[in-house]
C-alpha cells in the first residue's frame, strides 16, 4: 500500500469504513471473538520469529531476516486485532483494521487508557507498511544482499512493535 493511499485511510473515516465493510462482505476480515489462547499464539509466533531473525543475521542470511520482520509485526498485528474481534488474512484488510481501532479513530475509554500508555502512532504504521515492502523486495527479487546495519535497525524496530503490542494487550 503506498503512502498517498494510507493518508487517505488515515484521514477518511468515511473510506475507512468502506473498505473495511467491503473486507467484511467478501469475508476478507471476520469478526470473532477474542479467544486468549490465539492472541497469544501470535505473540509466540512473533518472538519465535524474532528468534529466528537474531539467528541468522549472525550467520548471514539478511534477506530471510527481513522476511522473519516482517512476520514478527504481521503476526503482533494479528494479535492486535483479534484483540479488537477481527481476524483477517490481508495485509492491507489487517491494516484497515489497525487504523480503525488503534490510530486514536473511535475509541473507547478502554482503548484511551491502552493507547496513551503505548501508543501506536503514524510512524508505527508506516514502520509496518515499510516491513511488508522489505519483505516483498527479499522473497520475490533476485537480490539476496541487503546491508547489515539496516536489516538490524529493521530488527531493532520490530522488536520495538512486538513489545508495544504486547503492552497494549495486556
Amino acid at each position: 500500500m503506498n503512502l498517498k493511499f494510507l493518508d487517505k485511510l488515515i484521514s477518511n473515516k468515511k473510506f475507512l469504513g468502506f473498505r473495511i465493510k467491503n473486507y467484511l462482505r467478501k469475508k476478507v476480515i471476520k469478526e470473532q471473538k477474542p479467544e486468549e489462547n490465539e492472541i497469544r499464539g501470535h505473540l509466540e509466533k512473533a518472538e519465535h520469529n524474532l528468534q529466528f531473525v537474531k539467528d541468522n543475521l549472525r550467520i548471514g542470511y539478511l534477506d530471510w531476516c527481513i522476511t522473519g520482520c516482517y512476520y514478527a509485526v504481521y503476526h503482533s498485528a494479528l494479535a492486535l486485532i483479534l484483540k479488537k474481534g477481527y481476524s483477517s488474512k490481508n495485509h492491507d484488510a489487517t491494516l484497515c483494521v489497525l487504523i480503525k481501532e488503534y490510530y486514536g479513530v473511535g475509541v473507547d475509554k478502554k482503548d484511551i487508557e491502552l493507547i496513551n500508555k503505548f501508543y501506536l502512532d503514524y510512524q508505527d504504521l508506516l514502520f509496518y507498511i515499510h516491513s511488508k515492502q522489505k519483505r516483498q523486495d527479499s522473497t520475490y527479487s533476485s537480490s539476496y544482499k541487503f546491508d547489515k546495519k539496516e536489516v538490524e535497525n529493521l530488527r531493532v524496530k520490530s522488536i520495538e512493535f512486538v513489545n508495544k503490542v504486547r503492552e497494549l494487550i495486556k
